[in-house]
Parts: structure tokens; C-alpha cells; sequence
């Protein structure tokens, strides 16, 4: 039995580098995931209330960028999801919701019918986004905060007035930073309260 030395041994072309996650898209390929932590968690509900600032960024960039899929696959019109859905809660919300369900319903570990149960409750998701953007009055290109009711007892409501709104992807950009810097501003109240009741160490 003779034995290979290792001037005999074929030679191997090194292999190429897995493309960085931001090249994913332009290779076609899908970089290799080898550390445990790198890997997403399951889908989980976003609670936009309990949010950090740090959570909300990433939650934020990651909704739009599937909203923004979401109207362009569908062919989406802004009766049914506008551009401006971020700035109206109920909007969020509904979106958000749908995100989670979509996830979930791709999910590899879901069972292979669970994608027809998301279309068919995208369809029932349709209608009341609908509904929510006749309520709200946002449009193609201009928007406004959703009518609030006054209660009695309640201060009146302030005026509403349509802002026109030239770039949106601007807008949104200022919109969330905006929303960041106020999480951040309560995040940073709340620690400092927690020093403000620590006893003196001495």
C-alpha cells in the first residue's frame, strides 16, 4: 500500500471569502453565519411603547425597509399603505403587526401552509388599513396628524393643518431621529432618577 507524500498531494485553489452581509445582495450569496450570536432570533412581537432607543433604530430601519418591499411587490396603492405611515401610530402598529406575521410565516421551521394563512389575512389587513388611512387623511404627498376626538372635560384638540412633504425618505430620516433622541432624553431621565434615590456611600 503505498503512501502519498506531501510533495504528491494535490493542490487546492483557496477559497474565496464569504461576501460581507452588505454584499449579499449584489453576489447572490448568502454569507456564512458560523458564530451562534451572529444568528437572528425567532420572530418576537415589537412593543414600539417599551422600546429603547437602541432597539427602536434597528426596529425602524428594518419595518421600512419591508414596508417600502411590501407596496412595490404588491403593487400597493396610498389608499392602502402610504408614505407617510410612519408618522400616524395606528399605521405603525397594523404595519408592524403584519411584519411580525410575515416573518413568522416564512419562518424555515413553519409549517408550509402557513404562508397561505398570512395572504389571506394580508387581505383582511388591506381593508383596514384602509380604513385607517381615510381616517387619518394622510395622502400621496402631503400629510397631517390624525384627527384626535375631544372628550368632555378634555382641552380642545390643537388645528391640524396638511404639510406638503417634497422628499420622503428626508422625512423619514428626521422623522426617526427625532423619535430616537426623545427615547434616548427618556431613557436618560430615568437612570439619572435611580441615582437621585441612591443613598450617599460614604
Amino acid at each position: 500500500m503505498s503512501t502519498i507524500v506531501a510533495e504528491d498531494a494535490p493542490e487546492f485553489d483557496e477559497p474565496e471569502p464569504e461576501p460581507a452581509l452588505h454584499d449579499a445582495e449584489e453576489t447572490g450569496k448568502r454569507p456564512a453565519l458560523s458564530d451562534p450570536d451572529s444568528l437572528p432570533g425567532p420572530p418576537h412581537p415589537v412593543n414600539w411603547n417599551l422600546l429603547t432607543a437602541d432597539e427602536a433604530g434597528a426596529e425602524w430601519l428594518e419595518l421600512d425597509r419591508w414596508v417600502n418591499w411590501l407596496r412595490r411587490t404588491y403593487g400597493l396603492p396610498a389608499s392602502v399603505v402610504p408614505p407617510f405611515w410612519y408618522r400616524h401610530p395606528e399605521l405603525l402598529w397594523e404595519l408592524s403587526a403584519l411584519h411580525l406575521h410575515w416573518l413568522c410565516a416564512y419562518d424555515p421551521d413553519q409549517n408550509g401552509s402557513a404562508p397561505n394563512g398570512w395572504h389571506r389575512d394580508f387581505a383582511d389587513t388591506r381593508q383596514r388599513l384602509r380604513d385607517w388611512v381615510a381616517a387619518s387623511s394622510t395622502r400621496l404627498d402631503r400629510d397631517r396628524p390624525t384627527r384626535q376626538t375631544t372628550w368632555p372635560g378634555e382641552a380642545p384638540a390643537p388645528t391640524v393643518d396638511d404639510i406638503v412633504i417634497a422628499d420622503r425618505a428626508e422625512d423619514f430620516d428626521a422623522f426617526v431621529e427625532a423619535d430616537l433622541a426623545q427615547r434616548q432624553a427618556a431613557e436618560d431621565a430615568f437612570y439619572a432618577s435611580l441615582d437621585d434615590e441612591r443613598p450617599d456611600r460614604r
